[in-house]
């Protein structure tokens, strides 16, 4: 060391004078500071390896031995070369989802930054999560098949199989939770009879999981989501009381099943919306009489739906933005609002462009996609609607009505393929249930 200091005091000869000393190298460990403190503040919490600091420290045990664990462990590679691991998290949560899973592949911990929920609910709160639409198809050999639409970019996603002990399973419920994760539960098994058992999907991560099951045996029943819970709500069972009119609810944050109030009339339900806070639901009675009842979950009550609402209730329907909207026509081409005021259904928006009424082109769901409502037929087109404009012609504004699967071009190849498979199997291929994942 004081070699080096006189070296430093020591005057540079006329051959050095143009030239000037380099410092040293020291290895120091990567600085991981709170470089995007606006969107990723507190991201190396959840990074793996990284250290918060003002400035690099030297780093006392530069010349241990590589092959220490210790030190492989807890000094490892930064996720992008050159920045550190805040920035490079700014940048990854920008990349487009249908990029995620070549992301995942890149090294161990890109793969363990995106299996976690720190990396999406950055995306989330920054107003890049994608929304996409995950479509459940009964194929004509029975058994269910599943597709993932992205309609940013318009293609089908490839997906992780459903796992077997649903693949032929049918009245089974579906529902979505936290935005990313698809449950299904309940149904009935060729083999085994109505079930208890419960699975769920995780955009996120791509997999599917067990979850706790339900507290009473059951297939085609109703069930939806309020304030995060599931509801489910009579249905059949194999056995001597075949229908039923218990009710349950399941919450993610105790990982429980409930039982809540029983319905007024066992009720084997076809047609459910959640409406101004409450859950309504039109099906038949264990005589094959058409009945209809509404739950509040605040009282945990049952009421009475009044016949305006029934009268005109068609499935399937959606409540989105405060409106109660359903079908008018096979296709979807038309739609309907319900009056409260009046307790009466009125026409609504027309696309002045009517597909035909055969199994294929029929209208299989609604659900709604990135704040419009979103029509999917059975041989898997899709449309959206823009609903917060109705009063303005379709004619003069095709942005309000516009069709984005289906379409002749080059875009939508593998949508095309998808409609044709369904148009020559229409009658024993169809869609059993839709709904919106985001990440």
């Amino acid at each position: 060391m004081a070699e080096v200091e006189r070296s430093a005091r020591r005057p540079l000869s006329d051959g050095q004078r143009g030239f000037r000393i380099q410092a040293p190298m020291v290895d120091s460990v990567s600085c991981y500071c709170r470089v995007d403190a606006g969107t990723v503040a507190g991201a190396t919490k959840f990074v793996p390896g990284s250290k918060m600091c003002i400035q690099p420290d030297i780093n006392p045990n530069a010349h241990r031995s590589k092959n220490s664990r210790r030190e492989r462990t807890r000094y490892q590679p930064p996720l992008l070369p050159g920045l550190p691991d805040d920035l490079a998290i700014a940048c990854l949560i920008r990349v487009p989802r249908v990029e995620h899973t070549k992301l995942r592949l890149v090294c161990k911990r890109w793969y363990r930054l995106l299996a976690g929920n720190f990396f999406y609910c950055q995306r989330k709160s920054l107003g890049m999560a994608e929304e996409w639409v995950y479509v459940m198809k009964r194929d004509r050999d029975g058994k269910i098949s599943w597709h993932a639409f992205d309609p940013t970019y318009q293609i089908w996603q490839s997906l992780p199989p459903i796992p077997a002990e649903y693949s032929e399973v049918v009245g089974f419920g579906c529902c979505v939770l936290s935005g990313c994760h698809l449950y299904l539960f309940g149904g009935r098994d060729p083999r085994r009879g109505s079930m208890r058992r419960v699975i769920f999907y995780s955009a996120r991560t791509n997999k599917w999981h067990s979850a706790p099951y339900m507290l009473r045996k059951r297939h085609f029943f109703g069930s939806c989501v309020i304030n995060n819970c599931i509801y489910v709500a009579g249905g059949e069972c194999d056995g001597m009381q075949r229908c039923l009119r218990s009710a349950e609810v399941y919450d993610p944050n105790r990982s429980r099943w409930n039982f809540i109030t029983d319905m007024s009339a066992a009720m084997v339900p076809f047609i459910t919306v959640v409406y101004d806070g409450k859950w309504f639901l039109k099906g038949l009675g264990s005589q094959r009489e058409v009945m209809s009842e509404a739950y509040d979950p605040e009282t945990n009550s049952w009421s009475q739906v009044n016949e305006g609402m029934v009268a005109g209730w068609r499935n399937p329907c959606i409540s989105m933005n405060g409106k109660l909207y359903a079908l008018d026509c096979r296709d979807g081409c038309k739609l309907r609002v319900y009056d409260e005021a009046t307790e009466s259904w009125n026409k609504f928006i027309d696309s002045k462009l009517h597909l035909g009424s055969s199994r294929a082109l029929e209208a299989a769901a609604l659900v709604p996609l990135n704040g419009k409502l979103c029509i999917i037929r059975n041989n898997m087109s899709i449309s959206l609607v823009d609903v917060s404009s109705p009063d303005k012609q379709v004619e003069t504004n095709p942005h309000l009505w516009e069709n984005i699967a289906g379409k002749g071009n080059f875009r939508t190849l593998v949508t095309n393929l998808w409609s044709t498979i369904a148009g020559r199997s229409s009658m024993k291929s169809h869609i059993v249930h839709c709904q919106v994942l985001q990440a």
